[in-house]
């Protein structure tokens, strides 16, 4: 992680990944509610994590006890209720580009609240790369904003959180890595997500003859969209700064369109443009003070 060709590649990779987790919730609510697929996915990773949980409970103590369990909380729990939420009535163009606001958040909330002092690229490279998103997701169409509902300032509250939750993991859980932090913060959050789960009726589900997709849908996006790629995203925060690690959250709509192209969608030039112009505002963000590591 300390070599910036590893940092880029595990951008590469979460954005890749996350890219898909559009596809999975919508096909998780084929069947399932947008409460059971959150409750659902968050408690499969819990279940996945437990036995490193139980390795790492030693490393709970009662300074970071409540900050693991605010990370689990802003950083996992509501937002995956929030994004869930909002794909019962947001077109999945408009989600992607407010999902882009992450960077947006993580730099206000790094300046505002932590005293962190991001370069003049910083700045320059959070507007460029949303600017980047925004191109890719509206195929240069902007008029197609204007259908903006309530169901949108759902995506912004999450992007929100992911922007304070990656503060508190660049500043307040400096001595844990991306393991113990994925591990511990769903041993608080995963029990709560069962008791939610069980208050939901799964009975006329487990009738539906599309169950078991749904579920597999479900279990890929708590195995790879949570599970693994918080790994990776907790420990680029670490190494290449907050600010740099969230920017995924710009390429992840091209990715998306990808995964879209599997079911039939093409490329044109305007993607290809838009491409270039999110890899120019990663660069850019990926400039540091060497002052924000002190």
């Amino acid at each position: 992680m300390h070599k910036k060709i590893v940092q880029f590649l595990s951008l590469l990779f979460l954005a890749f990944v996350w890219g898909a987790s559009f596809i999975l919730m919508k096909r998780g609510m084929d069947v399932f509610s947008y409460i059971q697929v959150a409750a659902i996915r968050i408690f499969l990773s819990f279940i996945v994590l437990l036995p490193i949980s139980i390795k790492n409970i030693k490393l709970i103590t009662k300074s970071n006890a409540g900050i693991l369990l605010i990370s689990g909380l802003i950083g996992n729990f509501f937002p995956a209720f929030l994004f869930t939420l909002s794909e019962t009535e947001l077109s999945s163009s408009l989600a992607g580009t407010l999902n882009g606001l992450t960077p947006f958040f993580t730099l206000i909330v790094g300046v505002a609240a932590f005293k962190n002092k991001p370069s003049f690229l910083q700045y320059i490279g959070v507007g460029v790369g949303f600017i980047g998103a925004a191109l890719l997701v509206t195929n240069g169409n902007f008029s197609s904003f204007g259908n903006i509902n309530i169901f949108a300032l759902f995506v912004v509250l999450a992007t929100c959180m992911y922007g304070i939750n990656a503060n508190i993991i660049r500043f307040k859980l400096q001595g844990m890595n991306g393991i113990q932090i994925t591990s511990l913060t769903f041993f608080f959050i995963g029990p709560i997500a069962g008791a939610i789960m069980l208050c939901t009726d799964l009975s006329t589900v487990f009738c539906s003859t599309d169950f078991m997709p749904s579920l597999l849908a479900i279990a890929a996006l708590a195995v790879f969209g949570s599970v693994i790629t918080l790994f990776v995203y907790y420990e680029l925060i670490h190494y290449a700064g907050a600010i740099f690690a969230s920017s995924a959250t710009y390429i992840m709509p091209f990715f998306a369109l990808m995964w879209g192209v599997l079911d039939g969608e093409k490329i044109n030039s305007i993607h290809i443009y838009s491409l270039l112009v999110i890899l120019l505002g990663v660069y850019l963000s990926s400039v540091r003070r060497k002052a924000s590591f002190k």
